[in-house]
């Protein structure tokens, strides 16, 4: 406490400066305005944001080279309404147990149900089918796509409650261009981030490479990541150009239970990769991409024991899994008269794997074989806009699945253009998500359930907004209602030995609030706001989540505090198997308020000082039941431009 407390010092007083300050240039630009932001990711092409019925939502390169978060979810939880991410620590969301890193939208989201893409290819292990959270990084980012709402019609399963498009980046400008931070701060945190970027005629390259390590602000809580981008173009000709990528992640995490049973030697390691290649064309009337993406993984994971003294000289027993998740897909755009957008694409996925236990660097039990499922889809999109005010736009996919057969996912709605400010909005969507290698396969030792009957789950998305633009595009805001019913939810055995059922339901309804507000050509003030009411009991999906920004530029100086309030999150009971009573911890709602600061320097044209706390109240909360969250965190470092 004493060292942060020092360390906040510190933090407010290096904003004081900023405050006084007396020459203010034009540091901040105003932002793109939003009714015309280009968009890929509802219709795989390109069209302004104005003219998609569906609820999306860009955060931007400014945005996450702002950040000091490397992870992509961090970000998003406070800039997208609607949407919330668990944390664990002070930095990484580990997977297994004690693991973070869930997301929902509008309450869904539990169980892999939004799906995360890069570049429009969906990543994600094929064995459990949850995706890992701490792959994502800021660093590869040129902006994120939100879809706030079921977008299956393009991508199928797992993007039943929402997709999140990482659209990466690439070299745009001749010659060589990077840029290099170094962070240091409580806790004994290190974040470490380098990329450059080279480009010359036709060809393109782009690198990037982060590391991450802390000691974690609880015992046996330690964690590190290193992670790897590459990114490869070439301009074939005028219309046609191929790129590949490759991404490699290698990280541990230590799980250090929760506050009632803590855990020792419970760890877990993996190495994560994934390679992509698309061949695009783009004429005046035309689009397209043939895509090819592989990604797998590599896990070992100790168990761990709950007394220090039971830990063996030498672990020699550990749980190991194999997955992969692979495909192809191919789609066109055609615009073959005035305001139209007809999309046609057909898509092949295979994902699975293998786990089993290993002792002395032997197999023993064998817990899924080999496993896999095949996907087949087709889909057909159109946009028609008429009188350069209403667009409609509708859809139709087939997904088949080897497992449970066909399911049919329609989507429409419509966008009008009051005015160039104004535009009003309504959609009606449908999302899936496909029962996994565990739903279905998981075995009678691990307490049954697995049932390879299992239809996929589904839900039925309806949302209204309205998207406003004032003060000659300084003020700019939008309003959005949804409800949402699901049915079909895959929910565990009543008792030990039992099996998976489709039986959940749920309702969901609430609103979305977002809020720009250039100020001064220096100050900008920003804001989200969202409202969730369910029938039933959301981890991970708060009553009430605000956030609100502010960005100050003033001579050499930006400052820019931020408040998060968090209410009446659900916080479910531990209640696992062979777990003692006095360690359940029972069931509760956890509300609380955080104020953040970062305070920057501009040294010279090409390097920038920075300072940044968060949690500066020093409040208690928690986002996973039985996982404090840090108090006072403080990151000081450095940003180099070349």
């Amino acid at each position: 406490m004493k060292r942060n407390s020092v360390l906040v010092s510190a933090l407010l007083l290096a904003g004081v400066p900023a405050l006084f300050a007396e020459n203010i240039t034009d540091a901040t630009a105003a932002d793109t305005v939003f009714l015309t932001e280009v968009v890929v990711s509802a219709t795989k092409t390109e069209v302004n944001r104005g003219e998609i019925p569906l609820t999306i939502s860009i955060v931007n390169r400014e945005t996450l080279d702002a950040s000091t978060e490397t992870g992509v979810l961090s970000v998003l939880s406070e800039q997208v309404p609607g949407l919330f991410v668990t944390e664990r620590s002070v930095t990484g969301y580990g997977i297994n147990a004690g693991s973070a890193g869930t997301v929902t939208i509008h309450g869904v989201g539990d169980g892999n149900k939004v799906l995360m893409l890069f570049d429009g290819q969906p990543m994600w292990a094929g064995l459990f089918g949850h995706s890992i959270a701490d792959v994502y990084v800021t660093s590869d980012a040129e902006r994120v796509e939100v879809i706030r709402g079921p977008g299956s019609l393009l991508y199928g399963s797992n993007a039943m409650g929402g997709v999140i498009n990482v659209i990466t980046r690439k070299a745009t400008v001749d010659g060589i261009h990077g840029r290099g931070r170094l962070m240091y701060g409580s806790y004994d945190t290190w974040k470490a981030a380098a990329n450059a970027g080279y480009k010359k005629d036709k060809f393109n390259a782009y690198v990037s490479l982060n590391h991450d390590q802390t000691d974690g602000e609880r015992d046996n809580s330690a964690f590190y990541i290193n992670n790897g981008y590459l990114k490869l173009g070439y301009e074939i000709s005028d219309n046609w150009n191929v790129s590949g990528s490759a991404i490699v992640a290698d990280f541990k995490v230590n799980n250090p239970g929760t506050t009632t049973l803590p855990m020792f030697e419970n760890w877990a390691k993996a190495l994560r990769s994934t390679f992509s290649v698309a061949v695009n064309n783009k004429y005046e009337k035309m689009s397209g991409s043939i895509q090819a993406f592989y990604n797998d993984g590599r896990h070992q994971i100790n168990d761990g024991h709950t007394t220090p003294t039971s830990i063996p000289a030498e672990q020699t027993s550990f749980f190991k899994l194999s997955d992969f998740n692979r495909g192809i897909a191919l789609y066109e755009s055609f615009r073959l008269i005035d305001g139209n957008l007809f999309t046609v694409g057909v898509d092949a996925k295979q994902w699975g794997g293998r786990a089993w236990n290993e002792v002395d660097g032997k197999e023993t039990d064998v817990w899924f074989e080999d496993k896999k499922v095949n996907e087949f889809a087709g889909y057909a999109v159109v946009q028609q806009t008429l009188f350069d005010k209403l667009t409609v736009h509708a859809g139709i996919r087939l997904e088949n699945n080897e497992g449970y057969g066909n399911e049919w996912v329609p989507q429409g709605g419509i966008a009008y253009q009051l005015n160039p400010q104004t535009t009003f909005k309504a959609s009606a969507s449908k999302g899936f998500r496909s029962p996994n290698i565990q739903d279905m396969f998981n075995p009678m030792a691990w307490g049954g359930g697995g049932n390879p009957n299992l239809r996929p789950e589904e839900m039925n998305n309806f949302d209204i907004s309205y998207l406003q633009s004032l003060l000659n595009h300084k003020l700019q805001f939008e309003l959005t209602a949804f409800y949402v019913k699901g049915k079909n939810m895959i929910v565990g055995p009543e008792s030990y030995g039992g099996l998976n059922s489709n039986s959940g339901e749920f309702t969901n309804k609430g609103i979305d609030f977002a809020v720009s507000y250039q100020v001064l050509p220096t100050l900008k003030v920003a804001g989200n706001y969202s409202f969730l009411k369910s029938d039933i009991k959301l981890p991970a999906a708060p009553k009430h989540k605000a956030f609100v920004s502010v960005n100050w530029a003033i001579d050499k100086f930006t400052l820019s505090p931020s408040f998060q309030y968090v209410n009446d999150l659900y916080l479910a009971t531990y209640d696992g198997y062979d777990v003692p009573a006095e360690a359940i911890i029972p069931e509760g709602y956890e509300n609380y308020a955080l104020l953040n600061c970062k305070v920057s320097y501009k040294a010279t044209e090409w390097m920038n000082l920075f300072i940044n706390g968060d949690n500066l109240t020093n409040t208690s909360y928690q986002m996973y039941s039985g996982y404090p969250l840090p108090g006072i965190v403080v990151l000081g470092g450095v940003d180099i431009r070349f």
